[in-house]
């Protein structure tokens, strides 16, 4: 019988990251990707997950939250883990705020001005953004160079990927269905939070990867993954300049020594100055970016769009930035940053058919409680490795 409930809104951007895909299908000449498209790689998370459009609220755990300022702006806090939460009453200058409280948190955030706590918030190393800031980075930055590597015609690309979340090991997986070998590494303390939070996710992205475990703590360890980097065509990460160095690994130098090593860092609003310390998450980061002021601008009503939409946005560009490097064999370092990609799909999309990008986020603006277009899920193409299966083959100790 047909069904009473109005069809799911098309998921705005969605079309920009087709065009992407099919680009990035030419470069690799992969039969794989060509047969992806753009609504499902954004929305396949959703669509699996039986994600509602929340409006204010992010998609899913509803983890991400767009607040008033009492300077009539619009403030979005991400927060996923409880360290986040311990943080807010240095952000509100509140000792005695329930932290646990999400009506006290925007009581708190009603006090503030909008860039005040978007300051302090990146200070303290909280995803923060304002609906009204311009991205401070450019999209796609280049950030080191290195040596030429001349391959042989059936050379099959190696990827560390040490990445986490969804933008990163995105990236992985599209070079991986390009005929890339890719080799994730977690951390034996840390591994990669969706692997528990969101396991159907984790094998769509991380099929066909091997699996390796390092405990950071331990040198040999940390010096043996350095050596797999070494013999390495790609490698991508997601980390902080900081933390990058904590792990022992010193991104720049390894372009400079390591000919035809193509190094890919996702960020959330930019790899170099200030802003590469900042920390940033998908439904953040695309606030940042302007969609959800473009959101309100279209339907009256402020909220995000689609889920984390960000990330996947990102992780397209960064695989085909990447590949494009990888064909032409110079050893390069190239930082992506996801707020600053997002505005740029936003900007391309309205050049592109502002018409029909306009009645998209209408039809967005007016799904709240609506579920998210049903994607069908893709079937694995190979199996999900067990944490750590592949530690012994690769980082022989």
């Amino acid at each position: 019988m047909p069904s009473d409930e109005p069809a799911a809104p098309a998921i705005p951007l969605a079309r920009w990251a087709d065009r992407q895909l099919r680009l990035l299908a030419g470069e690799t000449g992969s039969s794989r990707i060509a047969a992806l498209d753009g609504a499902t790689i954004v929305g396949e998370r959703g669509a699996n997950g039986g994600y509602v459009v929340n409006g204010k609220v992010s998609a899913g755990i509803g983890g991400s939250r767009l607040m008033p300022t009492r300077d009539h702006g619009w403030f979005a806090l991400t927060i996923i883990r409880a360290e986040d939460r311990e943080l807010l009453p240095a952000l509100f200058g509140d000792a005695d705020i329930d932290i646990t409280d999400n009506e006290a948190i925007a009581r708190a955030v009603a006090r503030h001005d909008c860039a005040e706590l978007v300051a302090r918030g990146r200070l303290l190393g909280l995803p923060v953004a304002s609906a009204d800031e311009v991205p401070a980075s450019a999209p796609v930055e280049l950030m080191a160079q290195g040596h030429r590597r001349e391959r042989d015609a059936g050379h099959r690309p190696l990827a560390v990927d040490l990445s986490a979340i969804w933008a990163g090991p995105l990236a992985g997986h599209l070079l991986w269905l390009a005929g890339a070998e890719v080799i994730k590494v977690e951390s034996l303390t840390r591994p990669d939070l969706i692997r528990r939070d969101d396991p159907a996710t984790f094998d769509l992205i991380n099929q066909g990867k091997a699996s390796i475990v390092v405990d950071f703590a331990d040198k040999a360890q940390k010096a043996a993954l350095v050596e797999l980097i070494r013999r390495a065509d790609f490698v991508i990460e997601s980390s902080r300049p900081r933390a990058l160095r904590h792990l022992g690994i010193d991104a720049d130098a390894l372009v400079r020594e390591v000919p035809g090593l193509v190094w890919l860092t996702v960020t959330g609003h930019g790899a170099t100055g200030e802003a590469a310390s900042w920390t940033g998450i998908g439904n953040d980061c695309a606030v940042a970016a302007g969609l959800s002021r473009a959101l309100a601008e279209a339907s009256g009503e402020i909220g995000y769009v689609g889920d984390a939409i960000a990330d996947p946005l990102t992780g397209i560009i960064a695989a085909r930035e990447g590949w494009h490097a990888y064909r032409h064999g110079e050893a390069c370092r190239i930082g992506f940053a996801m707020s600053a990609i997002t505005a740029r799909a936003l900007a391309e999309e309205r050049a592109h058919d502002p018409a029909l990008l306009d009645a998209e986020l209408r039809g967005w603006g007016a799904a709240i409680g609506r579920r998210f277009p049903h994607v069908p899920r893709r079937p694995l193409l190979a199996p999900v490795r067990e944490f750590g299966a592949d530690t012994a083959r690769y980082l022989p100790c």
